[in-house]
């Protein structure tokens, strides 16, 4: 039984819902689900492993109801058939807030709501936990809940994360707006998505999201705000902040390796148990963003076991026993933490073309890992990466980064970003299907701005689960520079890959203005050694044969926006400057990879 409600906000607004009630009288605990993609519209996300059709909300909410929960699917402000104006995360906590309060008041609601919700439903549901509405028990903050949005994906440690950019085009099509005006969509349409991402950075009137001012000035004041300050520092993209007064609801927060998130779910786990708020779970996947009943990600295949379904019979099932658990409290008997651990697999091409890399699941009791044993390895100038330091006077390594011819995301933890790049696992080498890939198509470790570092074919497997730390201590000749890291497990050569496989793990980037203190950017004085710590949570068994390396560079695009290295504003740059950037390699200035290791 389904009605269609309006709920009035605080300042008058209401926002369009649908309840889903279940068989009987009643009252009800209440699943609520807040999104911008139509409450009632298929989810792409929402599909299993035995039903591929994406549900629409008809079906997503009859999983709950038949457990004995009323559903309400509510349109955020401004999207949908929601009254008000839609400005992208920051009035989620507030209208959260006030739903939760109304819900409350409704004969149906026997006092107890939980909320759901995957990636932007994710982040609405963390920014109302962060107000500690009345009624709020449980949620499940699947692949989103920003805990530093300014850290994680909108920017990533002050780099501009271009997903925004493609994400504001592709809604800006969805809008109600578009919807209404066949000729503002047509405009949209009309655009080149890809020819513009040759014209960076995007100014007002003189973008793809021109004609639609909203989104454009939205997207823009994101690009451009780059210190962390009190911008940042806003319900809805800022959770750490608000960790010791969010709710004491219970939480199961899920990510996975080739998602924005991964950072983003961990930090939110840790901070809150931390906190001594509710009890927190934590599962992270080998998926894409959303993909959770798959096992082949970019171009590997993670087995058999990648799929959650093969563990938990499917994702429906699975939530609705988390919240007979956090609701009712019915045991469930499960643990903490489950990690997927990526590798172990033949690495054989697959009857279906992709590397067959494999892995597992396994439990734990927390997050990071109490057993796993922090372990440094060396940077060194002939380009390994061992235990032993450095010697005293070891030359450093320095590379030329031309901000006209960065270096090509292939593959990686992202989303959105279609149709410049697909996230998921690739081979690092250059191919027609990469944006900003030329001829001859070669390895990216051989461009000459890019350092590698690794180790010697491994005796023995390694494996690496928890946040891996890159400590490097670095210069640059310009007013500033960005430095990205790439985790990458280096296949052997086989018969199927006779070249071998440089399979990604993982990758980061740091904007160096904001190495000391992101809310004071400082630019660099020419050779003034800095030393900075990137991080990225990584699980992965490195086999005998296999090497474990270390990429650094100062580009990703389009993952990242390209820094000009001039010192210019951000999202203001008009001129390109050439940097000499230099990374330190001796007994003083020791950089190095800690990467915790499992026995």
């Amino acid at each position: 039984m389904s009605t269609t409600l309006r709920v009035p906000m605080r300042d008058g607004v209401t926002l369009a819902a649908t309840l889903y009630r279940p068989e009987g009288g009643g009252p009800f605990p209440v699943v609520m689900e807040r999104t911008p993609y139509g409450r009632d519209a298929p989810r792409r996300i929402e599909v299993t492993a035995a039903d591929p059709v994406p549900m629409d909300g008809p079906r997503l909410a009859a999983h709950f109801t038949r457990a004995g929960y009323a559903v309400l699917l509510q349109d955020s402000r401004g999207r949908g058939d929601s009254e008000g104006i839609f400005e992208k995360y920051l009035n989620e906590g507030q209208d959260g807030f006030d739903s939760c309060a109304w819900i409350l008041a409704q004969p149906w609601c026997d006092g107890r709501i939980a909320t759901i919700g995957m990636s932007y439903g994710a982040h609405s549901a963390a920014a109302l936990g962060c107000l500690d509405p009345p009624g709020l028990v449980a949620q499940v903050l699947d692949s989103g809940g920003f805990d530093n949005a300014w850290r994680n994906a909108v920017r990533h440690n002050g780099a501009f994360e271009l997903k925004q950019a493609s994400w504001a085009f592709n809604e800006a099509r969805r809008s109600p707006e578009a919807a209404r005006d066949p000729v503002l969509r047509a405009a949209l349409e009309a655009e080149d998505l890809a020819a513009w991402f040759t014209r960076l950075p995007w100014r007002a009137g003189h973008s793809p999201l021109r004609h639609h001012p909203d989104y454009e000035r939205v997207l823009l004041d994101q690009w451009r705000a780059g210190t962390f300050d009190a911008t940042w520092q806003r319900i809805g993209l800022w959770a750490e902040g608000f960790h010791d007064r969010y709710s004491r609801a219970a939480v199961l927060h899920m990510s996975s390796w080739f998602d924005p998130y991964p950072g983003t779910v961990t930090a939110n786990y840790a901070g809150l148990k931390r906190a001594g708020r509710g009890q927190q779970r934590l599962i992270l996947g080998p998926w894409t963003h959303g993909e959770r009943s798959q096992r082949v990600f970019g171009d590997v295949d993670f087995g058999v076991e990648a799929p959650i379904d093969s563990w938990a019979g499917d994702w429906n099932r699975h939530r609705v026993r988390f919240l007979d658990h956090a609701v009712r409290g019915i045991g469930d008997g499960e643990p903490p933490v489950r990690i997927f651990v990526m590798g172990g697999g033949s690495g054989r091409r697959t009857p279906g073309g992709h590397l067959d890399h494999g892995g597992r699941w396994i439990t734990a009791a927390d997050w990071p890992l109490p057993d796993a044993v922090p372990a440094a390895f060396h940077l060194h100038g002939d380009g390994a990466l061992r235990r032993e330091a450095p010697a005293a006077g070891a030359e450093p390594a320095r590379f030329r980064f031309d901000p006209a011819h960065p270096v090509p995301t292939i593959g990686g933890a992202f989303s959105s970003l279609e149709p410049l790049a697909l996230p998921g696992s690739q081979d690092q080498v250059e191919g027609p299907g990469f944006h900003g890939c030329t001829p001859p198509f070669l390895p990216l470790a051989s461009r000459p701005d890019v350092l590698v570092f690794q180790t010697p074919p491994l005796r023995e497997a390694v494996e690496v689960v928890g946040p891996v730390v890159a400590e490097l201590f670095v210069a640059t000749d310009a007013p500033d520079t960005d430095i990205t890291v790439k985790l990458v497990d280096v296949h052997p050569a086989s018969a199927d890959y006779p070249r071998g496989y440089a399979m990604l793990l993982g990758d980061t980037i740091l904007r160096l203005r904001y190495a000391e203190d992101p809310s004071r950017p400082r630019l660099a004085e020419p050779g003034q050694v800095r030393r900075i710590r990137l991080s990225l949570p990584i699980a992965n068994l490195f086999l005998p044969g296999h090497r474990i390396r270390l990429d650094v560079s100062s580009s990703n695009f389009p993952r990242f926006d390209v820094n000009p290295n001039t010192g210019e504003a951000e999202g203001m740059a008009r001129g390109l400057r050439i940097a000499t950037n230099t990374v330190f390699l001796d007994a003083d200035r020791a950089s190095r990879l800690v990467l915790p290791l499992r026995g």
